[in-house]
């Protein structure tokens, strides 16, 4: 029961950085606590659990949280409306291993709406996307117009912080979650999902700080 026990905190903790998209190099340091737990058990007892079951459920996780980001970009930009005619099919290319052409989609997008926020904030996460997990300057641009035209909107705010979190920079996203956080409206269904992330940021970034502080071996 205990290596069970064990084997679903890993999945939760996996999860969780799945969720963000988080870069390989992050994982390391869950995994390095899950360790320490792992062989202070195994002195007490020698229960033999395969891992395969929680990177299943990381995988999961991780296609579960792609759904929530476009559901979650719905919410905060409109349903059924004209930006599902970038939206989808840029989502299509991005599922079928093509980002760059995602990419240039919305950036064709945007030539033909240059004053719409929720167009830039997702021709930033195609580019992240594109750019294999990595800030861009072009992505960031992107991002940076999306709250330039939207300052009181907290999609381009939320999505940017996202984004920050998935590239490895969960410091970044903090500021950038509470902004979304703070302008959006106490009802709004997606609030609690916001909070969430934030939370996550927060925990990545104490992850960090606790690694940086460890003395060199």
């Amino acid at each position: 029961m205990g290596w069970v026990m064990l084997a679903l905190v890993g999945a939760a903790a996996f999860g969780l950085l799945a969720l963000f998209g988080a870069p390989r190099a992050l994982w390391s340091f869950g995994a390095a606590a899950l360790m320490l737990g792992a062989t202070g058990y195994a002195l007490q007892a020698k229960p033999g659990l395969a891992g395969a079951p929680a990177a299943s459920k990381a995988a999961a996780v991780d296609d579960e949280g792609v759904a929530r980001m476009r559901k979650l970009r719905g919410a905060m930009f409109g349903q059924f409306t004209s930006l599902d005619t970038a939206f989808f099919p840029a989502d299509a290319l991005i599922r079928t291993g093509n980002p760059d052409s995602a990419a240039r989609m919305m950036l064709g997008a945007v030539r033909q709406q240059p004053q719409n926020a929720a167009l830039w904030t997702w021709l930033g996460m195609t580019l992240v996307e594109a750019d294999q997990g990595t800030m861009s300057p072009a992505a960031g641009l992107a991002f940076r117009r999306a709250t330039t035209l939207a300052p009181k909107h907290p999609g381009p705010f939320f999505f940017y912080g996202m984004a920050q979190a998935r590239v490895g920079q969960p410091e970044a996203a903090i500021p950038l979650l509470m902004r979304a956080y703070q302008l959006t409206p106490e009802r709004a269904e997606y609030r609690g999902d916001i909070a969430g992330a934030l939370t996550r940021a927060r925990m990545l970034a104490a992850m960090r700080a606790q690694a940086a502080q460890r003395p060199a071996e």
